[in-house]
């Protein structure tokens, strides 16, 4: 991805969303340009516009945290927006720790054995272990249930984006389809700030846009967000509807992953319908106990 056009398109994008009187200046007329000038972000941001000019042409190599500060306080921009440009900019710079290369995980990535056992030990709910890239890594008996129609994709590690945009079960999965489109979109582009050199996101975001206008369209708004709490509606294909809480914590221990716990509101019709699915979760795992041998 080169990054002098992701700089130049989202500046771009964030400047066209905000209007005149969000920006506390007059409207005026003929205006040919939507949200603001480029001289209108410069002055707000304390800059000269041939300098605004430049940055907005994508050249933010070298450029201060102190003018990067203004420019998004200028746009507007919120927690992610901000972090996705001084991610931006950090890879124009080129000296980002960031930017080193770092230890390539395999392709099938296996979790430290304590890593399943805590996976495990959740029992409520869905647990499972994602990348910026929204590969399935990891998880506990319930997500690997609750997601099998993701899993039922044979190419691994199972991805939740490609399940998003290529599978047609997607759109019964998530009965808010367009908002769980928004939101996997703009995880893969706060990745794509981060990790500007990962060839495994070019080659995902390559085959979704190939093959999906849905996905193409989103992915050209360069829209990006922080996704760690909230809840989400679903229609799972073996026990319905559920509605279902979510709290993304990032590991430690594994820059880069996000490990993510489901939860149902005790009493709720979304709880009795994880048991149910944990009742036939657990009829699908293959007999694996082992008979005592024989003396």
């Amino acid at each position: 991805m080169d990054n002098r056009t992701e700089v130049r398109e989202f500046l771009v994008s964030r400047r066209a969303k905000i209007t005149p009187e969000q920006a506390g200046l007059p409207a005026g007329t003929n205006r040919r340009v939507p949200g603001l000038r480029r001289s209108e972000v410069a002055a707000l941001a304390g800059v000269s516009i041939e300098y605004y000019s430049k940055l907005e042409r994508g050249a933010l190599a070298g450029v201060s945290a102190g003018v990067l500060d203004a420019v998004a306080r200028a746009l507007q921009l919120d927690d992610a927006e901000r972090a996705h440009l001084f991610d931006l900019a950090r890879a124009a710079d080129g000296s980002s720790a960031l930017l080193r290369p770092r230890r390539r995980r395999a392709k099938q990535w296996t979790p430290h054995r304590s890593l399943q056992w805590t996976l495990d030990a959740v029992t409520a709910g869905p647990a499972f272990v994602r990348n910026g890239r929204m590969d399935l890594l990891a998880a506990n008996q319930l997500a690997r249930a609750f997601y099998a129609q993701v899993y039922a994709d044979p190419q691994r590690p199972a991805n939740i984006a490609r399940f998003t945009f290529l599978d047609d079960n997607a759109h019964d999965f998530y009965p808010d389809w367009d908002s769980a489109a928004d939101v996997c979109v703009a995880i893969l582009r706060t990745e794509a700030g981060r990790e500007p050199r990962d060839k495994d996101l070019h080659d995902l975001v390559g085959e979704l846009s190939t093959r999906s206008a849905e996905f193409r369209t989103r992915w050209g708004a360069h829209n990006v967000r922080h996704h760690g709490t909230g809840a989400k509606r679903f229609h799972h294909h073996i026990v319905g509807d559920l509605t279902l809480a979510y709290e993304g914590l990032e590991m430690a221990a594994e820059p880069g992953l996000t490990l993510t716990i489901y939860a149902a509101e005790p009493g709720s019709p979304s709880e009795d319908a994880l048991r149910l699915l944990a009742s036939w979760a657990a009829s699908q795992e293959p007999d694996t106990a082992q008979k005592a041998p024989t003396e």
